[in-house]
């Protein structure tokens, strides 16, 4: 597996080894063992995951950026399996040198490319096609009393997303009333 570090300290992307023959292909997409070594080799601790999500969605969808409060912080491990989206993580560890910094990727079924977010992060996409397929591994369970969600396009963070001005995205009920991150506790 190849791992690519990001310029946010701990925010890892990772190329699974693909294995191709006449039948098509093959890749080992997680394997705790590997994981965690893989986050011991960059000072990170061992993750136990509790909770998989699945979601789809149609172009031009808009999710996040959503963040739990401590300590129900998650972190996530993501991958496409149809279609692609526009990846993004915003650094919200108050003691890290990259707080509120953010990174954008594209993460595809093509690419096959995953993303460790660390504990601490927001993080939201946009998919680029129609029935993108996106699915992620948390550390904690989802708590909806604890969940905050900020606006994608938050006038602090300037997250510079893969828009036509041309198109309207869509959003959820709970995205287009976000605050902006100056308003929230973290």
């Amino acid at each position: 597996m190849k791992v690519t570090e990001t310029n946010i300290n701990g925010l890892l992307i990772l190329e699974q080894d693909i294995y191709h023959d006449e039948r098509g292909w093959f890749s080992e997409s997680y394997n705790e063992k590997l994981f965690n070594k893989i986050l011991n080799r960059y000072n990170q601790s061992e993750v136990n995951f509790v909770q998989d999500n699945h979601a789809l969605s149609h172009k031009h969808v808009l999710r996040g950026l959503h963040y739990q409060q401590k300590p129900y912080t998650q972190a996530k491990l993501l991958q496409v399996l149809q279609g692609s989206i526009w990846d993004v993580a915003v650094d919200l560890r108050e003691d890290s040198a990259t707080y509120k910094k953010w990174i954008g990727i594209e993460l595809s079924a093509k690419n096959k490319k995953q993303l460790w977010i660390p504990a601490g992060f927001a993080h939201g996409y946009l998919s680029l096609e129609d029935n993108s397929f996106v699915t992620y591994k948390t550390t904690r369970f989802y708590k909806k009393s604890k969940e905050l969600c900020i606006k994608w396009n938050d006038s602090e963070l300037k997250i510079n997303w893969p828009i036509n001005p041309d198109v309207s995205i869509i959003l959820s009920p709970k995205d287009k009333i976000a605050q902006s991150l100056k308003d929230l506790v973290l």
